[in-house]
């Protein structure tokens, strides 16, 4: 990395009026999606909101240096998508500027730029050159885009009859085989399967040793730590924290946990019983976030209930990254009752040795009324990381060694099984 800046902001904010149809510096399709409404429900209507308004962004200044790998960090609507519109030109800021040196490459939604009656192989042609290709270096990057991809088979088919994770394939790569000095990816990589995501990441990894700049945005904070030395955190369309990585996932992650479960029907507010705290601790008790492979850990629920709860039946998800649920643990099936909940209070579970690969994962509890399927409480917790040296998702959620042995057909007798703790090989 170089001293070389590559992207410097200041003061940039985007306002946007509530309601209002069309604005000077929508986009294109913002403009004809608020165009239509505006035939559709009247000038008004329009008219009656007109005093609402918002900042998606307010008073963004930073400076990225020539080949640094920035994550963009924040929760939903804290202005990471409107950052990236803004510096990859798709939109202009209401005040503020911001001045890039470089070639961009820009993938903020899946298939942008594609034409849906359009080939695959057409797409390819159209999309490179929106985003600043020449016919004859399209040409010459055409097979391993396609190799990329992974969709030679259906290259010549209309995109419209594309899965989604086809679609993001192959526009994650002609934006990357494009070599830009600077890419900008938001949140693309969560389409994929976990096979093509660690490709991209790899490949993320590759743009990075020839000194390319890349802002990456997404909520998987295992691959924000693995790719990025650098976090700019957002909260509320304004710039909290812009530093170390592992300081702003902290603070992204100290506000994001307790909230309610994404798929919670129910108004949390009603809720007779919350946890005000998670923690993952070692055996001692020590607060804890990164485990060894084949260790213990006490998970300790705080509690507030604003009525009894009578033998509540408490369940605690370990979610990986890709939201697959490893495990599940539960007091009903242990044959453990938790008798009483009542006021304040603390619930502790230790794990036996955790044979989860290595990853990061986020804990899911959930509290049941005895008897029943009713949820009185669903809340994300933090999130931990599992290390191994070897063992990650390609070895499947868990692993426990086997009982090995090779027969030879000439022998009689054949010798015992051999075991060998995973622990002990690495």
């Amino acid at each position: 990395m170089t001293n070389e800046i590559a992207i410097r902001a200041e003061g940039l904010s985007k306002r946007y009026k509530l309601g209002v149809a069309g604005s000077a510096h929508d986009s294109l399709r913002d403009v004809i999606v608020s165009g239509a409404r505006a035939l559709i429900g009247g000038r008004s209507r329009a008219a009656k909101s007109d005093r609402s308004e918002f900042y998606a962004l307010k008073e963004a200044s930073f400076e990225i240096a020539r080949g640094e790998n920035v994550g963009i960090i924040g929760a939903n609507g804290a202005g990471k998508s409107t950052l990236l519109k803004i510096l990859s030109r798709i939109t202009e800021p209401t005040a503020g500027y911001a001045r890039i040196a470089g070639r961009v490459g820009a993938l903020l939604e899946v298939g942008t730029g594609f034409h849906q009656e359009l080939t695959g192989r057409e797409n390819v042609f159209l999309y490179g050159a929106i985003l600043g290709m020449g016919q004859r270096e399209i040409a010459a990057k055409f097979d391993r885009i396609v190799d990329f991809a992974e969709v030679e088979r259906f290259i010549d088919t209309p995109v419209k009859r594309y899965s989604s994770g086809m679609y993001v394939r192959l526009a994650f790569a002609v934006a990357a085989h494009l070599r830009p000095d600077i890419l900008l990816l938001d949140e693309v990589l969560a389409v994929g399967d976990a096979a093509f995501q660690r490709k991209c990441m790899t490949l993320a990894h590759e743009l990075q040793r020839q000194n390319a700049t890349i802002l990456f945005v997404s909520h998987n904070m295992f691959n924000i730590k693995s790719m990025c030395d650098r976090v700019i955190c957002l909260e509320a369309g304004r710039i909290v924290y812009d530093g170390a990585t592992d300081r702003g996932i902290e603070i992204y992650e100290r506000g994001a946990h307790l909230s309610a479960v994404p798929w919670a029907k129910e108004d949390p507010t009603k809720w007779p019983i919350t946890f005000t705290d998670i923690e993952t601790c070692n055996e001692q008790g020590e607060p804890q976030t990164v485990f060894d492979f084949g260790a213990r850990m006490i998970v300790r629920l705080s509690y507030q209930s604003r009525e009894p709860i009578p033998s509540p039946r408490v369940m605690i998800a370990f979610m990986r990254s890709d939201n697959v649920a490893s495990t599940v643990w539960a007091n009903e099936p242990d044959g453990i009752e938790l008798g009483l909940l009542e006021g304040e209070g603390v619930v502790e579970m230790r794990t036996p040795p955790l044979k989860l690969i290595a990853e990061k994962y986020t804990l899911h509890v959930l509290v049941r009324a005895e008897g029943s399927h009713d949820v009185l409480c669903a809340q994300v917790g933090r999130t931990f990381h599992i290390r191994h040296p070897l063992l990650d998702v390609d070895y499947g959620a868990f692993h426990e060694p086997a009982e090995w042995r090779v027969v030879a057909r000439e022998r009689a007798v054949t010798p015992p099984f051999q075991i060998k703790s995973v622990r002990e090989s690495a």
